[in-house]
């Protein structure tokens, strides 16, 4: 079924305001994946804060223009899906782990901070940990220092007591 002009449009704005706004997007070969196949793959992309649209390609690559994805022109042939948002880590997990189920699932590039990546380089970046990974990481080697710090000066009046403790005791064992 053809789409309309005002179709056209609406959707030439809906991807400048999605796919050509993100820093980070997957590009995927759509051909071959069921429907139901997609629907759990976009509802397991939604859960992890993304979005995945199966996209026009015509009307994509005049949405593109001049953006980041603009460099992955070329990938823009036959079925094309993207999966993007805002932590690339955590799509590309969502994504290989897909894979792994659906056979016919198949990279055809990336963009991760503006930068093009492999369809190859998809599965180390789902390899790497997420950002609330490292930030817990990032807290605790702050914490660290500052908490051995603080166990160092509680045991100098802790030991202070104990010493007079001891010193207590010998003094009532030798008077009695």
């Amino acid at each position: 079924m053809p789409f309309s002009r005002e179709q056209k449009e609406e959707l030439l704005e809906s991807y400048r305001e999605g796919i050509a706004a993100s820093s980070h997007a997957f590009l995927i070969d759509a051909l071959g994946i069921t429907v139901p196949q997609i629907t759990e793959l976009r509802d397991r992309i939604r859960a992890s804060g993304g979005t995945y649209v199966v996209v026009k390609n015509r009307i994509a690559l005049r949405a593109i223009e001049g953006a980041a994805l603009d460099g992955l022109r070329d990938q823009f042939v036959g079925p094309t899906a993207i999966a993007y948002g805002d932590d690339p880590v955590t799509i590309a997990k969502v994504l290989t782990d897909f894979a792994k189920v659906v056979p016919k699932f198949e990279f055809k590039g990336g963009l991760v901070d503006g930068q093009p990546v492999s369809a190859q380089q998809v599965s180390e970046i789902a390899s790497m940990p997420s950002r609330e990974e490292l930030l817990a990481k990032l807290l605790f080697l702050l914490q660290s220092p500052i908490t051995s710090f603080v166990r160092t000066l509680a045991a100098i009046p802790r030991d202070f007591v104990l010493v007079i403790d001891q010193i207590r005791q010998k003094k009532e064992t030798t008077s009695a």
